[in-house]
């Protein structure tokens, strides 16, 4: 499988990769998921930045294939390679709705991650956050002061966005939490971000 990245091919696009991922999934190819995971831990960048790819690409289309790969995933989330660290964060989010326990379990990693990260990692730490909050009361109250920092110190365009993902995850207390500072800061909005913010708030 690892002659199937792109890299492997000479090829400087993602076309390989989203092949790969896509026949793995079709044939639901879990020895070769298991290659792809080994790769993802190379340490030859490229080989690496291919594999997380194809991961991430399994993740979204059939997250079950991967879901036992938590820990490897969050293993990705202190990694010195920006793509490592966003790639398996957005594998993280893709797969939480299925392993919202374990994750939990390594909710001090993933914050650290979010704190740290990049704009990509932030934005699918609030995925991953969301799906906590939606799938345990419990992880929902832990995390509501952490959504509360973020919705009032986060760019204004990320607000419309980040609400988004969090709409219909949130308990009553959270969620009118949430909508008061979001309300605070809507001052600071686009009129087009205002507009999409209010669609979003009546989801909420």
């Amino acid at each position: 499988m690892i002659e199937l990245l792109a890299c492997k091919l000479g090829r400087n696009d993602e076309a390989p990769n989203i092949d790969l991922a896509e026949t793995l999934c079709n044939n639901a190819d879990r020895l070769g998921i298991l290659e792809i995971v080994a790769a993802y831990k190379s340490k030859e960048t490229a080989v690496a930045d291919d594999a997380i790819k194809v991961l991430y690409e399994i993740a979204k289309r059939q997250p079950q294939l991967v879901a036992d790969f938590v820990a490897d995933f969050i293993a990705g989330l202190a990694a010195k390679n920006n793509r490592i660290i966003w790639g398996s964060m957005m594998a993280l989010a893709y797969i939480a709705p299925l392993t919202s326990t374990n994750i939990y379990q390594h909710l001090n990693e993933i914050v650290m991650a979010y704190r740290q990260g990049s704009v990509i990692t932030i934005d699918n730490s609030i995925s991953v956050f969301a799906a906590l909050c939606k799938a345990d009361s419990g992880y929902c109250k832990e995390l509501l002061p952490l959504l509360i920092e973020h919705f009032s110190s986060c760019r204004p365009k990320e607000i419309p966005q980040h609400a988004e993902r969090l709409q219909a995850s949130l308990s009553d207390h959270a969620k009118k939490e949430i909508l008061n500072i979001i309300n605070s800061r809507i001052t600071e909005l686009s009129a087009s971000q205002v507009l999409r913010l209010k669609k979003i708030i009546r989801n909420f």
